[in-house]
């Protein structure tokens, strides 16, 4: 499991012309899943997320979570975080899981991160979607399973 994190001051996605999903300060994440995924890729990224200091505290050193400072989370689906770009010039997506098994592991993701009180919003799996949000700092971190 791959996911790229991003600090944000306001984000938002639309989906077929509709914002389906939108939150104040928090974080943006893209979610990307692979083939040997399970739950346990799962609870750690989730868990690892919600805990990561990366919100100023008083002394303006990165040392809140996103929990401590009350803020939202806004997760898309990213199989295209799995895209092998180092033969040829189109990217190869063999390693991104196949939709059925990425969504229920997106799902529980996503109840993980509620699951510890976060208030979270998604996009629309497997839709075309465009994401807007002000990366604060800019704050952008990649977080793996493996």
């Amino acid at each position: 499991m791959r996911v790229v994190v991003q600090r944000s001051l306001e984000a938002n996605v639309v989906a077929n012309g509709q914002t389906v999903g939108q939150i104040d300060h928090g974080l943006v994440l893209l979610v990307g899943i692979t083939h040997d995924d399970r739950e346990e890729d799962v609870s750690f990224v989730a868990e690892k997320i919600v805990n990561l200091r990366i919100f100023e505290d008083d002394q303006q050193k990165l040392n809140l979570s996103v929990k401590d400072v009350d803020g939202q989370i806004l997760s898309i689906s990213q199989f295209t975080l799995y895209g092998d770009c180092r033969k040829g010039r189109r990217p190869n997506f063999m390693a991104a899981a196949r939709p059925e098994h990425a969504k229920k592991l997106y799902d529980l993701f996503n109840d993980a991160l509620r699951e510890a009180g976060i208030l979270v919003e998604t996009g629309v799996f497997g839709e075309m979607m465009d994401v807007s949000l002000v990366n604060h700092g800019p704050v952008t971190l990649i977080v793996e399973s493996k």
